[in-house]
């Protein structure tokens, strides 16, 4: 079963797959270690540190999993300075979608489970990008990214644990998209190698976001061409096959006005107007990420306005 859903004006789609392929599903992890493609980066580590196929302790009766995948477009923001506008494109995991993780926690009950008494529950602690593809909801690109049918690679990837039983089993191959045969469009347009044609894993130390989603210096070796987006990357994606639709779909953000652009590149830290920002950028709504966040803006936003 593969419907389709809208949640706040959003398109869903989803699958479900048993939890009696934990064992499959760390097999794939495990190999992938073994043939040496899982970086020993310290920062890619900290990431999928915890990440294991397990049923939680909370819900040991657990034996499903439901996947969904929810369109989170790209987005462009005008930032102002010294009389001039800068379009800016915002790459999409980055910005609020405007759905919790409650809502679709609900419609998982409401519209796929459809019968009371079962308990659902959110986790991310797996590498839900495999859980994707192995359920069928999506394939891989050659850039190691997955994307769905109708939606492409511009979205955001759920997974509930439930007790309830689908009574059906949707467990696929490994699959890459139909549109990636004879297609080098990803790793041309990659300004750091990190794709290439003849390992299908992708070099994640080579990675833009890897470094500009975090603080700190940048590595010697990046160049200030390399940059396509607040932050993140979308140079793989952008001129894909399979985002020819999706791309088009580019959601405008509020302006940063110029007073806002200067705070940002003084590195000031205004708790009013810093919050005024964030919420322009559907980003931080607190001073715990302002403080994280707007660093990380500066450093970005002085590269791309460079």
């Amino acid at each position: 079963m593969t419907d389709e859903f809208i949640l706040n004006n959003l398109r869903i789609k989803h699958k479900v797959i048993s939890v009696k392929h934990f064992q499959e599903l760390q097999s794939d992890i495990e190999k992938t270690e073994q043939d040496g493609n899982l970086s020993d980066n310290k920062v890619f580590r900290y990431y999928i540190g915890n990440f294991k196929f397990q049923v939680p302790e909370s819900l040991p009766d657990a034996k499903y999993i439901v996947v969904l995948a929810i369109e989170h477009n790209l987005a462009k923001v005008n930032f102002h300075l010294n009389g001039q506008k800068h379009e800016i494109i915002f790459s999409s995991p980055y910005h609020n979608l405007g759905v919790s993780v409650e809502e679709m926690g609900e419609l998982v009950e409401r519209e796929i489970i459809k019968e009371a008494g079962f308990k659902v529950e959110h986790n991310r602690a797996m590498h839900i990008k495999l859980l994707a593809v192995r359920s069928g909801l999506g394939r891989y690109g050659r850039n190691n990214i997955c994307y769905v049918e109708g939606l492409g690679s511009f979205l955001s990837i759920y997974t509930f644990f439930t007790d309830y039983d689908f009574q059906v089993d949707n467990w696929h191959e490994l699959r890459m998209l139909d549109e990636c045969e004879n297609c080098s469009i990803c790793f041309d347009n990659c300004p750091t190698g990190a794709i290439s044609e003849e390992n299908f894993v992708i070099d994640i130390e080579k990675c833009i976001p890897l470094y500009n989603e975090i603080q700190g210096e940048f590595p010697d070796w990046f160049q200030s061409g390399i940059h396509s987006s607040l932050m993140g990357c979308i140079r793989c994606q952008q001129y894909c096959p399979a985002n020819e639709k999706a791309v088009e779909k580019i959601l405008q953000l509020e302006d940063i006005t110029e007073e806002e652009t200067k705070m940002i590149l003084d590195g000031r830290l205004e708790e009013q107007l810093a919050l005024s920002i964030g919420r322009k950028l559907k980003m931080f709504d607190n001073v715990k990420h302002v403080e994280y966040f707007l660093p990380v803006i500066k450093r970005n936003l002085e590269v791309l306005l460079d």
